[in-house]
């Protein structure tokens, strides 16, 4: 791309972190080898936003081939959100789409940004805007297989508590979709992994702390969070097929005192959730653990 592929929270995160990319593998399109592996998986993250502008993150499964790419700007995703998921009603024609495709088993990921040309009764056509591939850092690999899901069930809540409380406690993965920026300006959508011990979030409350580890530099989700403060995380029991998806408001610290607290972070974000959603066995299917990112292993816990 001839012209920056980065908006303006972007640049800004850059600068307040002192670093600098041209953000090389930033593409308008999606490579030959991003085309097949995202026919490879079994199940693909999604971020949208819902109708106030509130960034949603949810996850989309099928038989392996369910995306598809039928030509290097578009995906089309034979799937559709379930009934009770709260992103299924915002996924129509025109929204702002963020998808990330990860094969936990080896660690590859591949990003893609978009909207939605068309909706059916099959699925989705995404027309593809940005699309580039991520680092194996902080993934941890786990095995996946098919299982039955779970009868239809949604709990609404406003804060943590019970399982979903224990859901955050002990992940070492989690999702988050942020936007880049108001609905009528225009922006994306994002969907984006982190990783850390199990145990990583820090939770006060109502209040999760993030650590920021080192990453590709080119801080899409924290400079969509400075211009857009808003965001939604998505947790899943990769062994029982629970999914966990909050919204709330961001923070970020930017003072540099976050490796005190936890060893490896650079920095630490806030979120301080406002309402969310716990949904028992929701996903059909399961992951067996097999090992921890040697990136993973080289992060503290939390100190006191």
């Amino acid at each position: 791309m001839d012209i920056s592929p980065f908006h303006r929270g972007e640049l800004r995160a850059q600068e307040l972190a002192g670093v600098s990319t041209r953000g090389a593998g930033i593409r308008d399109f999606m490579p030959d080898q991003h085309r097949i592996f995202f026919a490879l998986l079994p199940y693909m993250f999604l971020g949208t936003r819902d109708a106030a502008g509130w960034p949603l993150a949810s996850m989309l499964t099928g038989a392996p081939g369910f995306v598809s790419s039928p030509d290097p700007r578009a995906l089309r995703i034979d799937a559709l959100p379930a009934a009770e998921d709260p992103v299924e009603p915002f996924v129509g024609e025109g929204a702002a789409v963020g998808l990330l495709g990860l094969d936990l088993s080896t660690r590859r990921r591949n990003r893609a940004n978009g909207r939605v040309r068309r909706r059916d009764g099959q699925g989705l056509t995404v027309d593809v805007r940005q699309s580039f591939g991520n680092c194996p850092q902080y993934i941890q690999a786990r095995r996946v297989e098919s299982q039955p899901r779970g009868a239809a069930r949604v709990e609404t809540l406003s804060g943590l508590a019970g399982p979903a409380l224990r859901l955050v406690e002990t992940a070492d993965t989690l999702f988050v979709a942020s936007a880049s920026g108001a609905v009528g300006d225009g922006g994306g959508v994002d969907i984006s992994h982190r990783g850390g011990r199990p145990g990583f979030v820090l939770v006060e409350g109502d209040r999760l702390t993030v650590p920021d580890f080192s990453g590709n530099r080119y801080f899409n989700t924290l400079g969509n969070l400075l211009v857009e403060p808003r965001a939604s995380l998505l947790f899943v029991d990769f062994e029982r097929g629970d999914m966990l998806q909050l919204q709330g408001h961001t923070a970020i610290d930017w003072t540099g005192d976050a490796a005190a607290r936890i060893a490896g972070a650079e920095r630490l974000w806030h979120f301080t959730v406002s309402a969310g959603w716990f949904r028992p066995g929701a996903l059909p299917l399961r992951w067996t653990f097999d090992s921890y990112a040697p990136t993973t292993e080289r992060t503290g816990t939390w100190r006191a």
